[in-house]
């Protein structure tokens, strides 16, 4: 099992950019695919595209993010690509709706963003589970609610 301790930096840095796209014409790239809920992590077991094993032990100054490079050598090299992730985004109809809806979401300690009007849940299950921790919000319509793939950076 290869443990890497370290990102190298992003594949769009013009030097790496360079290496990686030799290496892509030679079939020498391979992919960490990694769920956007894992990105924080610094310490994970996955196995590439490919079938390696690998053991990430990042330090703490450094995240991994999509497109990081992990490994570069003169034969290969390992790229990160972090999933869509995808948001419950959640509309309250009034103000007393919104508090409500605030404190639910700390006090479920769900991750959250803010889109206007609109607190949008990072979702790392269904959505019907957070609907239903939600009970009266949504049962009696004072929370809109919709799925929103592309609010990711939002």
């Amino acid at each position: 099992m290869r443990v890497i301790q370290r990102v190298l930096g992003s594949r769009s840095e013009a030097d790496l950019a360079e290496r990686l796209h030799h290496l892509e014409h030679h079939g020498a790239v391979d992919i960490l695919r990694v769920p956007s809920a894992d990105v924080a992590r610094r310490r994970l077991r996955a196995t590439t595209v490919a079938g390696e094993e690998i053991a990430l032990a990042l330090p703490r100054d450094q995240a991994l993010f999509d497109g990081a490079v992990l490994v570069l050598e003169d034969g290969h090299a390992l790229v990160a690509r972090v999933g869509t992730e995808s948001w419950l985004r959640l509309v309250p109809r009034s103000t007393a709706d919104a508090l409500e809806l605030g404190y639910h979401a700390g006090n479920l300690h769900w991750r959250v963003r803010f889109d206007g009007a609109a607190i949008l849940v990072a979702l790392e299950g269904p959505a019907e589970d957070y609907l239903v921790r939600l009970g009266a919000l949504v049962e009696e319509g004072r929370v809109a609610h919709s799925i929103d793939a592309a609010a990711e950076g939002a």
